[in-house]
């Protein structure tokens, strides 16, 4: 298992070694003179797990360095634990707000020194796991989302096809209608009246769902839907049923889907984003 890494910031020579043998042992330690050696380790690449760091220093102070290390956002993942000979509660105070985790008093005492390094490492662990599964759902909701849209869009051209194999005139019936669909909404968007309503997004589904408007002529029978001459009058109204047909279809199976899957809460809260798209 890999050590843990932990950066000693000390301009003490004996406060150095007295930190290192303690630790050593159980972690990889990196020891540094200055506030200045530490800050260009970290921008050189040492991302330690944790900092042990003296305020009162030459130069640039344990404060000074923390208010320095923190101004880069990948650097505020990084707890830092105060050593110091300072015990009044204005030190701990300002070293707190600066962001530092914790505030060890010198001269050091091994038990408290281990305890606490332990407890900081353990709860930087936790945070790095939950952040780590957040960025894992993230990426799982973003894939789940892209196969959804994929099933979607399979889905309506299988439905155009279909009606395609019953009617050879309609396949470019179906693709006019398309663009007719999306030119009227783009138009209409310019409107104020309704940029709220036809987003770019909304009006992405509406076109692509276009083709879905001639599916219920699956169920018209073949003497009518493919007869070469001029409709009756009573042929004609069987004609016009399939927009009944067709939204009755599509409701019933936006129905069963969602009954089918109502026990599962996941799929459902998928399936239902999936239908209110169509």
């Amino acid at each position: 298992m890999k050590k843990h890494e932990i950066s000693i910031v000390d301009d003490e020579p004996i406060n150095l070694m007295i930190l290192k043998k303690l630790l050593s042992p159980s972690f990889l330690i990196r020891a540094y003179k200055s506030g200045v050696e530490l800050l260009q380790a970290v921008d050189e690449g040492v991302k330690p797990d944790l900092i042990l760091m003296d305020i009162m220093m030459p130069g640039m102070d344990g404060y000074d360095t923390l208010s320095e290390l923190r101004k880069d956002p990948n650097n505020l993942g990084i707890p830092v634990i105060y050593i110091s000979a300072l015990d009044s509660l204005i030190d701990e105070e300002k070293g707190f707000r600066l962001g530092a985790v914790d505030y060890i008093i010198k001269p050091f005492r091994p038990g408290i020194v281990l305890a606490r390094v332990n407890a900081h490492l353990e709860l930087k662990q936790a945070r790095d796991r939950l952040k780590n599964q957040n960025e894992w759902l993230e990426a799982e909701v973003k894939r789940r989302m892209v196969e959804n849209q994929m099933i979607q869009d399979t889905t309506l051209n299988v439905f155009a096809e279909l009606v395609e194999t019953r009617d050879s005139d309609t396949a470019n019936h179906v693709m006019r209608t398309q663009n007719y669909v999306r030119i009227i909404a783009e138009r209409m968007q310019k409107n104020q009246k309704y940029q709220e309503q036809l987003r770019d997004d909304v009006i992405e589904r509406i076109s692509k769902a276009a083709p879905l408007h001639d599916i219920g002529k699956i169920g018209i029978p073949d003497a009518i839907l493919l007869k070469p001459g001029k409709l009756d009058a009573e042929e004609f109204e069987v004609m016009k049923t399939h927009c009944k047909i067709g939204g009755n279809a599509i409701r019933l199976a936006i129905n069963k889907t969602l009954s089918v899957n109502k026990t599962d809460k996941g799929q459902g809260e998928i399936t239902a984003l999936y239908m209110n798209d169509l």
